[in-house]
């Protein structure tokens, strides 16, 4: 009876001491746990809550980032970021290739050095086509995703406004918008006279409309431009910077409406379903619904001050400089870049 009762009391000593360590490692493994959520960042609310992850994307060691200005993604899910390049780069590609991981491909583009900016793809028959706008050499240059030429745009004298008492007025394109049927597509002049040019698929002009102001039908800052196919009819939509507005435009350049809710400095867009995501320079990614009421806004730094020229290490993790243009990627996930002199590329990966 002693020997079973010492059995029995090793055995709860034994059952103690595993139970304990279980315990013990289980609290480790939890506190391990906590900690890496704790490391995480995330932004949003509800069902939009994105994990924040900066430098998502980094250049060989050949390429310095400038200014990362443009993002798209094709259909294969390969990610091409433009840029300026910085000053003390190597390579002076502007346009850089990874795959939907994150993985470096190639890059192409030194005719963009300086200018890289709005950047767009679309599918026209089999094949995907870029639509560049370089704001350094002042044009629009369609290519293939490999960087051929296939037709470029400069100042377009054929609209009729480019000139004034015998000298040319400003052109300096900065997004293209492409029609979802016919082949149409929209070019912004933001940094130049605020015009809004149509071209067909050929690339003939068909209308022109914009100019700078604040009444309806005029902008100023033309910077992004898309067409908002959410509702029943689709709508060109233009981030009047300036204006700190979105303004709304039939398909043949009639002004409709105004919306500014949430809006700072808007730049550009895309549309995923019924929402609209729209990269905001005054330090915030915007989510809309198919109302264009705000959803979130994420990552707002704007009450960081003006953190541009400042050195990378005194930048504050999840929140935003001066988003420039983002895109919703086929999984979900977003991908914002930054006007920023060294560039930034963040992933904002999807949790809920």
């Amino acid at each position: 009876m002693d020997g079973e009762m010492k059995n029995d009391n090793n055995l709860s000593r034994r059952q103690f001491l595993a139970q304990t360590g279980a315990t013990v490692a289980g609290m480790s493994l939890a506190g391990k746990l906590l900690a890496d959520d704790q490391a995480k960042i995330i932004l949003g609310e509800g069902s939009h809550k994105y994990e924040c992850i900066h430098n998502w994307l980094t250049p060989p060691d050949n390429i310095l980032w400038g200014d990362t200005q443009g993002v798209a993604q094709d259909s294969k899910g390969n990610i091409y970021i433009s840029h300026t390049v910085h000053p003390d780069s190597k390579s002076k590609d502007a346009i850089v290739v990874f795959d939907r991981k994150g993985k470096f491909i190639t890059s192409w583009g030194s005719r963009f050095q300086g200018g890289g900016h709005g950047l767009d793809i679309r599918k026209e028959g089999k094949e995907e086509f870029l639509y560049h706008c370089d704001t350094a050499h002042r044009q629009v240059v369609k290519t293939d995703l490999a960087g051929t030429v296939l037709w470029e745009k400069g100042i377009p004298l054929e609209t009729g406004v480019y000139e004034k008492d015998g000298k040319q007025i400003p052109f300096v394109p900065t997004n293209v918008a492409l029609a979802p049927h016919g082949g149409d597509f929209y070019v912004t002049d933001g940094y130049g006279s605020d015009y809004i040019m149509q071209y067909n698929i050929k690339g003939e002009l068909l209308r022109t409309f914009g100019g700078r102001g604040t009444e309806p039908g005029k902008v100023s800052n033309a910077h992004g431009i898309w067409v908002d196919n959410r509702g029943k009819e689709p709508f060109v939509v233009v981030a009047d910077r300036a204006n700190s507005r979105l303004q709304y435009f039939t398909m043949d350049g009639k002004h409709v409406k105004f919306n500014n809710d949430g809006m700072r400095q808007p730049c550009h867009f895309d549309i995923r379903g019924d929402m609209m995501l729209i990269p905001d320079l005054k330090s915030v990614v915007t989510l809309l619904d198919a109302d264009n009421k705000v959803i979130t806004m994420l990552g707002d730094g704007a009450s960081l001050g003006e953190y541009r020229g400042k050195p990378r290490n005194e930048w504050v993790p999840g929140k935003f400089i001066h988003p420039h243009s983002a895109k919703f990627l086929k999984n979900g996930d977003i991908l914002v870049v930054e006007w920023v002199p060294t560039g930034r590329v963040t992933l904002l990966k999807k949790t809920s």
